[in-house]
């Protein structure tokens, strides 16, 4: 991971979502605790049913509820708010010395995955496997199938355009070990996700496949109950706070993506002017065996444009290797977390159709059903959890683009440096021979 170590995932426990920091707002805790900070319609609705309120909340977690499909996260996180320093961190993964493969039906590349821990969820302290990217994007998604209120960090995209991108050429595979040794660094970081089943099994599994075989597995819990309940039912509103972060999702992926395309082009463009400089720069180099006392000078020129078109490949290099993966894996984590805010909204449309069937019926007091309360408890535990991963996500973004800046401006200046360098060493050999006339 880039930056410094990742901020703790807060427990879902006995903290209220309104004691949380909004990731997208300031630092105003009078309004986030201990004031008369009253929510608006549009953030809570209220039904009274005897001695109990049923509310469309924003609040956190109560205490005991963990989330769906992970009995052991509230634990997990607990554990881990504090230990995510590299000096205590207890579980370090590595992907590395991709292979070609080559079969009758399909070649690929694999990537040994080597694994170092001290966990008791790991019979050994390391192990080492070989997987290629279909594996990946198994492990992707059973992490939403079993964390579906988690943000599951994206993986590269999976397909190149043929005839413009090898996908087995060194550079390309280069480039896609990087992105998936982040995408394994990312989980192995979240205090929730590290400890999935299925991530252990694509850690220390010899043989995946046959994991791979029993089959898709159900939906869960949340993803059922939505499609039996909610099926016609429309979301009445958004809560504020998580309709703010879904339009910052579209002007934030927006930006990256303008910026991207403009950065291609302009790689594009350095690439056509190497060409050019390439076949300048010997130009000057076969004038000079036509002169005589010009030759030194011409030469110089000449080894002053290789000079330039060294230093300009490398610039063009730290580009399309460092800065555009960059963006585009935030270009997709941005709808990674548009799809994790859908599916909070299709639980909140579970829960409000859940609370209009109570309404309906005819009695002057009646019983809050014991699946209102539960869902209740989901949405909560949704909210908390998706409030957590998005501190996380900030955090972690501002690292990231503080050092993918700064790297930036640094080989920039490392690139004029270089040319200016070279250009100003030609300049005492051609003030030497004006001064010999």
């Amino acid at each position: 991971m880039s930056g410094g170590p990742p901020k703790g995932l807060p427990s879902t426990g006995p903290h209220s979502l309104l004691d949380m920091p909004h990731p997208l707002a300031g630092s105003s805790s009078e309004e986030a605790v201990g004031g008369d900070s009253t929510p608006s319609p549009d953030l809570l609705m209220a039904r009274s049913f005897g001695d109990k309120d049923l509310i469309l909340p924003n609040g956190g977690t109560p205490a005991g509820t963990s989330s769906p499909a992970s009995s052991s996260s509230l634990l997990n996180r607990l554990q881990l708010d504090d230990d995510i320093d590299g000096e205590t961190r207890d579980l370090f993964v590595t992907v590395d010395d991709p292979k070609k493969h080559v079969c009758t039906m399909e070649t690929y590349i694999t990537y040994r995955i080597t694994t170092k821990s001290t966990r008791v969820e790991f019979d050994l302290p390391e192990y080492s496997v070989r997987r290629r990217y279909q594996d990946f994007d198994w492990l992707r998604n059973k992490l939403e199938e079993s964390q579906p209120t988690h943000l599951i960090p994206p993986l590269p995209e999976k397909f190149v355009v043929k005839g413009v991108v090898d996908r087995f050429s060194e550079e390309f595979v280069e480039t896609r070990r990087k992105a998936l040794d982040k995408f394994l660094k990312r989980i192995t970081d979240h205090p929730v996700l590290s400890f999935n089943e299925h991530f252990n099994v694509f850690l220390t599994a010899k043989d995946l496949n046959a994991y791979k075989k029993q089959g898709m597995a159900l939906l869960t819990r949340v993803g059922e109950s939505v499609k039996h309940v909610t099926g016609g039912y429309k979301l009445r509103s958004r809560p504020l706070e998580f309709a703010a972060v879904g339009d910052y999702l579209d002007t934030f992926a927006l930006k990256l993506g303008t910026i991207d395309r403009i950065a291609q082009r302009i790689i594009k463009e350095e690439i056509e002017y190497l060409v050019e400089l390439r076949e300048y720069g010997p130009v000057y180099s076969t004038w000079s065996a036509l002169e005589g006392e010009l030759t030194e000078p011409l030469e110089g020129v000449s080894a002053c444009i290789g000079n330039c078109s060294t230093a300009l490949e490398e610039l063009t290099d730290d580009m399309t290797e460092d800065f555009l993966p960059v963006l585009r894996e935030y270009i997709l984590y941005s709808d990674s977390m548009k799809s994790v805010l859908k599916k909070r909204d299709q639980v909140q449309a579970e829960y409000e159709a859940k609370l209009e069937a109570v309404a309906l019926r005819k009695e002057d007091r009646p019983k809050v059903p014991a699946d209102v309360e539960r869902c209740q408890d989901r949405m909560e535990c949704f909210n908390a959890d998706l409030k957590a991963d998005m501190e996380r996500w900030q955090n972690n973004k501002r690292q990231d683009f503080r050092q993918l800046l700064v790297g930036m401006a640094d080989k920039n200046i490392q690139y004029y440096e270089k040319c200016l360098m070279a250009w100003e060493s030609i300049i005492p050999l051609l003030q030497e021979k004006q001064e010999a006339k």
